[in-house]
């Protein structure tokens, strides 16, 4: 996936020497790779602001299996503490999203 993606960006680049669009077509393919094409071991929960936990925690995990419960665990565990420290840092924001959610 990758190497389609820098090839294809390469190609975006090389046709961005006659319009320049072509350069903005590359970055935003750049953009969105790295958003969202990768695997999930980058740390997408830090930079992720979803609204509920279950979505969150789905959309890191659904990517891959774990290799053991100890990875498993870790991430788990990863998540909920930064889920802990949004609900500290937040609150306003998270007493918000329980409401919602609780509709």
């Amino acid at each position: 996936m990758g190497t389609i993606v820098i090839s294809g960006t390469v190609v975006l680049v090389v046709l961005g020497f006659g319009n320049h669009v072509w350069w903005l077509a590359a970055v935003a393919v750049l953009f969105l790779y790295l958003r969202y094409g990768r695997d999930s071991t980058s740390s997408t929960s830090s930079s992720s602001t979803s609204s509920t936990s279950s979505s969150s925690a789905g959309g890191s995990s659904s990517g891959s299996t774990p290799s053991s419960y100890r990875a498993y665990r870790d991430r788990r565990d990863k998540q909920a503490k930064w889920e802990r420290r949004y609900q500290r840092e937040r609150p306003l924001e998270s007493r918000r999203q329980a409401r919602e959610k609780s509709k």
